[in-house]
């Protein structure tokens, strides 16, 4: 019979109506004996409680720099991914950006060994974001040099004066740097999800497919659902 005269729970050590022997736990279907614990709301044994205990993912610094690295290298898979299918198919379908987020995602719970939480899934975003937008860098570059092969040469009339003074204009003319023409080509492959809205239509449904793909990453790396309680104690039987 359990003491109605302390309601309080004691989550440290706790007395259970139940008599040792009786009830059985919820995973080994063993019974239980004097101790026992609460896996969300199943009864568990105290070799399962513990096995439960060690199994659960732990967070920490070095489990979250591990997620990091795997999602970097998963993002860049992602990216690859996508532009290598946009290029050979001629066809950019928001549809990939699906895959991305599911890649991103696994690869940060791969790396953390199963941890999960919110920083994880902010950094899931971040990724699948960047793996995305910045695909759309290779892709220009790739439908760029096509249309400068297609392009037929067109044939000038050299004057001698006139071209020297252009070459010389040419020449000292400042160009810019290699750093700057990649930092000018991040930002349009950043912006490239909203750049595409010229195109109101496909650039809204390709969006909202993003967003989904962001999602995916998001569920992915949430953090673990299992709560263990314990460990508990049985009353002993009451004579």
């Amino acid at each position: 019979m359990s003491n109605i005269n302390n309601p309080t729970p004691q989550f440290g050590t706790a007395e259970y109506a139940g008599v040792p022997g009786t009830e059985h736990c919820q995973f080994c279907k063993q019974p239980i004996g004097r101790r026992y614990y609460r896996i969300n709301a199943a009864m568990a044994c105290a070799a399962c409680g513990e096995r439960a205990q060690y199994e659960l993912p732990k967070d920490g610094h070095t489990q979250f720099a591990r997620g990091l690295i795997f999602g970097i290298g998963a993002a860049i898979l992602g990216l690859v991914l996508y532009a290598t299918f946009a290029i050979t198919t001629g066809l950019i379908i928001g549809y990939v950006s699906l895959a991305v987020g599911y890649i991103v995602g696994k690869g940060i719970k791969m790396g953390s060994r199963g941890a999960g939480g919110r920083k994880y899934q902010i950094a899931a975003v971040v990724l699948t974001y960047a793996a995305v937008s910045l695909a759309a860098v290779p892709v220009y570059i790739s439908q760029y040099a096509k249309m400068k092969k297609t392009q037929q040469p067109v044939q000038v009339q050299q004057q001698t004066d006139t071209d020297s003074e252009q070459q010389q204009q040419t020449h000292n003319r400042p160009g810019m740097g290699l750093g700057a023409a990649l930092l000018q080509l991040t930002f349009i492959g950043l912006a490239s999800p909203f750049l595409e809205l010229q195109d109101p239509l496909h650039g809204l449904i390709g969006l909202v497919i993003l967003f989904v793909g962001i999602r995916i990453a998001w569920k992915i790396t949430a953090g673990t659902e299992t709560q263990i309680f314990g460990p508990f104690e049985n009353a002993p039987a009451s004579s």
